[in-house]
C-alpha cells in the first residue's frame, strides 16, 4: 500500500501538520462564506435560496465527488492527487474572488468543491499510512478531527476579520498563499501512497453518486419556493431515491466498486458513519442560520459575527483530545452517545432564542453545548470507522468517513435552511399584511431583503421587528430539527456502536458481476 517504510517517528508529526493544514484549507471554506451571506444578499441581490446555493454549491460538489477523489488517490497516488487538488483549489478560489454575479459565484464555488474532493480523502488516507501504530494513529486522528472541527469557527472569524477591512472576495483570496505553503511543505515532507492493485474505473458509480446526491440537495433547497407537496418536489425526491437505490445495487454487485457498500454491513462502520453524518447535518445547518442571526437580528458587524462563533473553536479544541482519553476509559459507545445528546441539548437551548436574547447567556450556552458534543463525537467515530478496516481498506474507509461528513453537512444547510424559509416567508407576509403583495414577497425572500424593505417604509421600525421575529421563528424551527437529528444519532450509537473497538475483521467477498 505504501512504497517504502513509514516516515521517521520524529517526522510523522510534521507530516500530520502538513495534512492538517491541507484539510483545514478545504474545511474552512465550508463556513468562511457564512459570515459574508448578508453582504452577498445586499451586493448581489441574493435571496435565501441563492444564499443556500452559495454555501451548498461548494459542499454539494465536494460531497458528491469525494468517492471519486478517494478512488483517484488510491489509483494514481494520494500525494499526487492531494497536490493536484491544492493547485486547483488555489485557482478556483481566485475565480470565486473575481465573481460578479450570484451565478458566477456559485459556479466558482462548485469548482472549488471539485478541488476539495481531491484533497480531503487524501489527507486521511495518508494519515493512516503514516501512523501504523494504533495508539499513535488514534491520537493523530484526534488531532485531524479537532482541526476539521475548529474550521467551523475559524471560517466565520477569518471571514469577519477580512470583511471588516476588505471586499467580500478576500474570503477566497486568502486561500492562495496558504495553498502555496501546503504545496511546498507537502513536497518536502510527504511520501507517496497508493493501492498496488487497481480495478476498472467505475463510471456508472461516479454518475450515480453525483446524480443521487445532487437531486436530493437540489430538491430540498428548492422545495420552500416550489412547495413541499408540489409535483416537481415529489418527483425530485422520488428520482433521488431511485438513483441512490440503483447506485447501492450497482456498487454491491461490482468486484471493484467506487464505494464498497459492504463496509456498512459492519455495524461499527454504519453506526459511526451515521453519528458523523447527523452531527455535521445539525452543525452546518445551524451555522448557516446563526451567522445571519448575529448580523440581521442582533445587529453585529461582520467581524463581531465571526468572533461570536469562537466558542465553537475553543470548546472543540478542548474536548477533541479529551475524547480520545475518555474512549480508553469509558468506551466508544458511551462517549459518542453522550456527545450527540449534549449537541441535542445545545440545539434545544438555541430553539428558545428570542429577538433580544443576550449573547452572554442563552446563545453562548447553546454553542458551548454543541461544540462540546461535537468534540466528543468526531475523533471516536472517525477512529471507529478507520479502526474497523484492514490496512488495504484505508482508502475506502477514508472515502466513507469523508463522504458521510460532507453529505450530512450539505443536507443540513439544505434542510435547515429550507425549514427556516418555510417558516420565515409566510410569517413575514402575514406580519406585513397591509402592504402590497410585491413588497411582502420581496421581504419574504431573505431576512436581509426584509430589513431592506422595512428601511424604506414610513413605519420601518415596526416592519423590521416583524422581519426579525419571523427569522427567529425560523431559527427556532431549524434548531428543533437539528436537536431531533442528534437525538436520533444518539439512539443509534447507543444501540449499535460496540462499547470498545474490536480488531478489524475481514469483510465478505463481493458478489461477482453478472
Amino acid at each position: 500500500m505504501v512504497p517504502g517504510s513509514p516516515p521517521d517517528p520524529r517526522r510523522r508529526w510534521w507530516v500530520l501538520a502538513v495534512l492538517c493544514l491541507s484539510v483545514l484549507l478545504v474545511s474552512v471554506d465550508n463556513t468562511i462564506v457564512n459570515v459574508a451571506l448578508p453582504t452577498l444578499a445586499g451586493e448581489l441581490s441574493a435571496g435565501t435560496s441563492d444564499l443556500q446555493w452559495v454555501v451548498d454549491g461548494y459542499t454539494l460538489v465536494f460531497a458528491a465527488l469525494l468517492l471519486l477523489g478517494g478512488h483517484l488517490g488510491d489509483r494514481f497516488g494520494r500525494l499526487r492527487v492531494l497536490q493536484a487538488g491544492l493547485v486547483l483549489f488555489g485557482l478556483t478560489s481566485l475565480l470565486a474572488a473575481l465573481a460578479g454575479t450570484t451565478g458566477e459565484l456559485v459556479a466558482a464555488r462548485a469548482a472549488m468543491g471539485v478541488a476539495a474532493a481531491l484533497v480531503f480523502p487524501a489527507t486521511l488516507a495518508l494519515l493512516v499510512a503514516t501512523f501504523p501504530d494504533r495508539r499513535e494513529r488514534a491520537t493523530a486522528i484526534g488531532i485531524w478531527s479537532a482541526v476539521t472541527g475548529l474550521s467551523v469557527a475559524i471560517g466565520p472569524v477569518t471571514g469577519g476579520l477580512l470583511l471588516e477591512h476588505f471586499a467580500w472576495g478576500s474570503v477566497f483570496l486568502v486561500n492562495v498563499p496558504l495553498v502555496l505553503l501546503a504545496l511546498v511543505a507537502g513536497r518536502a515532507l510527504l511520501r507517496e501512497s497508493r493501492e498496488p492493485v487497481h480495478g476498472r474505473f467505475d463510471g456508472v458509480g461516479v454518475l450515480g453518486s453525483v446524480a443521487g446526491i445532487g437531486l436530493l440537495v437540489w430538491t430540498t433547497i428548492e422545495a420552500p419556493g416550489r412547495g413541499w407537496t408540489a409535483p416537481v418536489t415529489l418527483a425530485g425526491y422520488a428520482a433521488a431515491a431511485l438513483v441512490l437505490a440503483g447506485f447501492v445495487w450497482w456498487e454491491a454487485r461490482r468486484p471493484d466498486p467506487l464505494l464498497d457498500v459492504r463496509l456498512f454491513t459492519d455495524r461499527r462502520v454504519s453506526a459511526a458513519s451515521g453519528a458523523i453524518a447527523l452531527a455535521f447535518f445539525a452543525l452546518f445547518g445551524f451555522i448557516f442560520l446563526i451567522t445571519q442571526y448575529f448580523q440581521a437580528v442582533l445587529g453585529y458587524g461582520t467581524l463581531a459575527a465571526g468572533v461570536g462563533t469562537l466558542p465553537f473553536a475553543l470548546v472543540i479544541g478542548a474536548t477533541s483530545p479529551l475524547a480520545v482519553l475518555l474512549v480508553r476509559r469509558l468506551g466508544t459507545a458511551v462517549v459518542v452517545t453522550a456527545g450527540l445528546l449534549v449537541m441535542a441539548a445545545g440545539f434545544v437551548v438555541a430553539a428558545g432564542s428570542a429577538v433580544d436574547s443576550a449573547y452572554w447567556g442563552r446563545v453562548v450556552v447553546a454553542m458551548v453545548l454543541m461544540a462540546g458534543g461535537l468534540g466528543l463525537v468526531m475523533s471516536p467515530a472517525t477512529e471507529t470507522v478507520m479502526g474497523a478496516l484492514r490496512s488495504e481498506q484505508a482508502g475506502a474507509g477514508s472515502a466513507v468517513n469523508d463522504t458521510v461528513r460532507e453529505v450530512g453537512g450539505t443536507l443540513g444547510v439544505a434542510v435547515v435552511g429550507s425549514v427556516m424559509s418555510t417558516v420565515y416567508a409566510p410569517a413575514v407576509r402575514d406580519g406585513l399584511a397591509g402592504l402590497p403583495a410585491a413588497v411582502r414577497d420581496a421581504a419574504g425572500d431573505s431576512v436581509v431583503a426584509g430589513l431592506a424593505v422595512a428601511a424604506r417604509l414610513p413605519d420601518g421600525t415596526a416592519a423590521a421587528d416583524v422581519v426579525r421575529q419571523s427569522f427567529v421563528d425560523g431559527l427556532s424551527a431549524g434548531s428543533w430539527v437539528c436537536a431531533a437529528a442528534c437525538a436520533a444519532g444518539a439512539l443509534a450509537a447507543a444501540v449499535w456502536l460496540p462499547a470498545h473497538r474490536p480488531a478489524a475483521t475481514p469483510l465478505p467477498e463481493p458478489v461477482p458481476a453478472a
